[in-house]
């Protein structure tokens, strides 16, 4: 079960370029239909204690890969930490995937209004609203894709906000020379206790970090205990935010949503490809990436990690019991179920 970073010797590369080795992922949920495996997902998972250092891990914790929109709680705390000062619901929104929803935009708008800016300033990508019920009453209403119903423009204005407040350029405001972008890599090596060995470019613009799972859950680990110890830090901002407006952090209906309001104190974010982190009040956290990008498998890896962490809301009478599986149907009715493998964790703690 436990194992660090490994190297393949096969390559997926089509020239003859070098490819980068594959993690040594491993199988961490299965769908089964009619009594038979339909599926696998092979994935990473992280355990962290509460100073850090690995507690446990599947597959290969140590390895490199992209943390996607999980690191929008770390870019907050770097915001914060540049003199951003907004109320609880707008800070977690500049944490958040939102949905696009009507509290959501209209928090976007009300970011940038608070520092005298307006919508032309993003340099966020356009895209309709990422929830569904969110996406179709936007289109029934005549809407179209912009930069305020895409995910991520809660944070794309609170770092425009963080420029006026410096008196830097918000034009080029993405640019990893900026100094605003400065100050997240600064604060991401900080919080994580890793140097990214590489960054590239997330899908809604900002400068991305290769990092491994367990300094990323060791970054949420330390920013869900600065909030629950009640420190004056950016981290615990941060992290009291995002408990108490999870609905901002997701929407209504999202699972990550859902899990903080479950478990009181835990800082929880998704990210495309298949990431999860949580980071609990006593300072353990839990990172999980499923190999193949897919997003079914996310949850249910991640609440019977929680489980092998002792968490009480985990156990299989909990009330993330929802988020633990999920039915697989046939004809509109259940045949079968997606759940995590129990050989891939720790037995569950009492």
């Amino acid at each position: 079960m436990t194992s660090s970073a490994a190297s393949s010797t096969h390559s997926p590369a089509a020239s003859g370029s070098a490819a980068p080795a594959l993690p040594a992922h491993v199988p961490l949920a299965v769908q089964i239909r009619g009594g038979a495996i339909e599926g696998v997902h092979y994935g990473t998972v992280a355990a962290t204690d509460a100073d850090g250092a690995l507690l446990w891990g599947a597959g290969s914790p140590e390895a490199l890969f992209f943390p996607r929109s999980a690191l929008k709680p770390l870019q907050a705390v770097a915001l914060v930490r540049a003199g951003l000062s907004l109320p609880a619901e707008l800070l977690a929104l500049a944490a958040a995937s939102h949905s696009g929803g009507p509290a959501h935009r209209e928090g976007t708008r009300r970011i940038l209004s608070l520092h005298g800016l307006d919508e032309a300033v993003l340099a966020n990508t356009t895209d309709l609203p990422y929830g569904v019920r969110e996406r179709r009453e936007w289109i029934a209403a005549g809407g179209r894709a912009d930069r305020v119903c895409q995910n991520c423009s809660g944070k794309h204005a609170a770092m425009a906000a963080v420029c006026t407040l410096n008196d830097w350029p918000t034009a080029g405001y993405l640019a990893p020379t900026h100094p605003l972008q400065r100050l997240v890599a600064a604060t991401v090596a900080e919080l994580t206790g890793e140097e990214p060995a590489s960054w590239t470019t997330d899908g809604c613009g900002t400068p991305l970090p290769a990092l491994s799972p367990v300094g990323m859950a060791r970054a949420y680990g330390r920013i869900a205990r600065a909030a629950a110890e009640g420190s004056g830090s950016p981290e615990a901002a941060v992290g009291r935010a995002m408990g108490l407006y999870p609905d901002m952090v997701a929407g209504e209906g999202r699972d990550v949503t859902a899990l903080m309001r479950a478990v009181p104190g835990a800082v929880a974010k998704d990210g495309f490809e298949g990431v999860q982190l949580v980071g609990l009040p006593d300072g353990r956290a839990v990172a999980v990436k499923v190999s193949d990008g897919g997003d079914r498998a996310r949850m249910p890896v991640t609440v019977r990690a929680l489980a092998a962490l002792g968490l009480p809301e985990a156990a299989e009478d909990g009330p993330l019991a929802a988020l633990a599986a999920q039915p697989v149907l046939g004809g509109g009715r259940p045949v079968g179920l997606l759940t995590a493998l129990d050989d891939a964790f720790p037995p569950a703690a009492a």
